[in-house]
């Protein structure tokens, strides 16, 4: 399974839509900022499934800050990150991944692409800006695998 995560696109959806269009993924996860991008992706795409988390731009909305769900037998958490205070340190996002029992962690707001595995094996995952970078996820119940890529 090929998972797409974009974050902080900040009303910038043509590197989005070009990297769904040459990946071809089987689910896209947003990770807000802006939320409203994600959902004109939604639009664009209405048989994509699509996880979408609200960022520090995107004002009040009833959807949740943070999710978690699983795929492929992974336990996935996520959020924009800016909850956690991942600018200043990941130390809180992973302590919330390890509490919630999750495999991989996603966040955004530090507008920087990283990828780590923890000591006890939580898989990192920042796309950094959807302006700028993405990453693509390959799932199957063995392992994730994470590519983070430059925008065309």
């Amino acid at each position: 399974m090929k998972v797409l995560v974009f974050s902080d696109s900040h009303r910038y959806t043509p590197g989005m839509i070009e990297a769904i269009e040459t990946h071809q993924p089987d689910q896209v996860i947003h990770l807000g900022d802006l939320l409203s991008d994600g959902e004109e992706l939604a639009r664009i795409y209405p048989m994509l499934p699509m996880v979408l988390v609200p960022g520090n731009c995107d004002g009040w909305t009833p959807e949740p800050a943070v999710r978690q769900f699983s795929l492929e037998g992974h336990t996935f958490l996520l959020s924009h990150g800016h909850l956690w205070g991942v600018k200043s340190g990941y130390g809180a996002a992973v302590a919330q991944a390890r509490s919630a029992g999750a495999d991989v962690l996603l966040f955004g707001h530090t507008h920087r692409a990283d990828c780590l595995t923890t000591e006890d094996g939580i898989l990192v995952v920042n796309p950094g800006s959807a302006r700028h970078s993405y990453a693509l996820l390959e799932v199957d119940a063995q392992k994730v695998i994470p590519t983070l890529f430059s925008m065309p």
